[in-house]
This record gives C-alpha cells, structure tokens and sequence, in this order.
C-alpha cells in the first residue's frame, strides 16, 4: 500500500497538478491586489471617492457607517462581490488570452491522409484506381495488393 501511494503522489502528472496549483494560487493573488489596489480605487475615484468594500446594505435596519463597524450584524455585502466579481472577469479574460496564444502555438495537426485512390501497376507502373482487378492500360490481372496474380515478383 505505501509503494502504490509513493508512486501515486510522485506521478509525473501529478507533481505538475500540484505545481499548477501553487502557482494559480499565487496567480490568484496577485490578480485580488490588481483589483483592490490598484483598479477598484480607481474606479471608485471616478464614481466619487467610493471604497467598494464599505458599501453594503444592513438587513437588520440600523446604520452602520463601515462593514468593520457591522460585522455582527447581518449585511448584504454587495460592494466585495463586486470587487470578487472584477477579479473573476480579470482571472476569466487573462486565462482566455494564454489559452488562445498557445493554441496559436501548438502545431496545427497535419490533415489525415486519405485512403489511396490509386495504385500503381506492377508490370507496366501506371496509376490505376485502387479498387481495380484488371490494369487498364497493360491488362494484367492484379491482387489485392496491387500485384499481378500468377507471378512472381
């Protein structure tokens, strides 16, 4: 049971999925500073100097002038989904953009060939359809490998 574990946990695949992990975690991170550090005090400055993690509604009646000053009370915390939204929207279109650039990378997989429509006569090397029995050009009676039967070749 232990060496099917070690060789479960130390799997090519599987050291890369925890490797993928990691680094979407420390991707996710640095995208949640992007947004509430840098962009949504941006667009709070453009909508009149508005923190968007203070806004919410309170469910229980009272006024609350910050989230910190309500967080026993029961609130509707619409200005943190939006911020969470934002990161989603950033996170969704920059996963897009590296998906979309290496399938322009990737080799385009060569079309798959065709099954011949033609065959070559052993006797007089003329192309023939494939199918064919009888070479049309010397006559000569042809397998279905393409040789003449009766001979040796």
């Amino acid at each position: 049971m232990l060496k099917e574990f070690k060789d479960f946990a130390f799997k090519g695949n599987m050291l890369d999925l925890a490797v993928g992990v990691i680094i979407g975690g420390a991707f996710g991170k640095v995208i949640t500073s992007i947004v509430n550090d840098l962009v949504m005090p941006l667009v709070g400055l453009l909508v009149g100097k508005v923190n968007f993690n203070n806004l919410f509604i309170s469910l229980d009646g009272k006024h609350y002038d910050t989230l910190d000053a309500a967080k026993d009370a029961p609130v509707f915390k619409y200005g943190v989904f939006l911020s969470t939204f934002l990161d989603f929207l950033i996170v969704a279109f920059v996963i897009f953009i590296v998906v979309r650039q290496i399938g322009k990378f990737r080799k385009k997989e060569a079309p798959k060939e065709k099954a011949a429509t033609t065959k070559s006569c052993p006797h007089c090397l003329s192309d023939i359809p494939a199918q064919a029995t009888r070479c049309k050009f010397c006559t000569s009676e042809l397998s279905a490998g393409g040789r003449v039967s009766g001979s040796i070749q």
